[in-house]
């Protein structure tokens, strides 16, 4: 049974709507407080998930530029 179709459905959306709402601009201080520290911790985890698409370190040439190769 599909929970949408039912009388109950609607008034559980509009219930976790009125929740989310409240628990939003209640603890909204908390959620800023922590904003520079989750900044802060991405930085490592997109270093770490960016490194996947270039192959790492292992890619690099001990040449210089290409512009001394004359």
């Amino acid at each position: 049974m599909n929970i949408m179709r039912s009388r109950f459905g609607p008034v559980l959306l509009v219930f976790l709507g009125i929740a989310a709402f409240f628990l939003v601009t209640e603890h909204k201080a908390h959620l800023f407080g922590i904003l520079p520290y989750l900044l802060l911790l991405a930085c490592p985890l997109l270093h770490w998930l960016m490194h996947g698409g270039h192959g790492g370190h292992a890619g690099h040439h001990d040449g210089g530029s290409k512009g001394d190769e004359e």
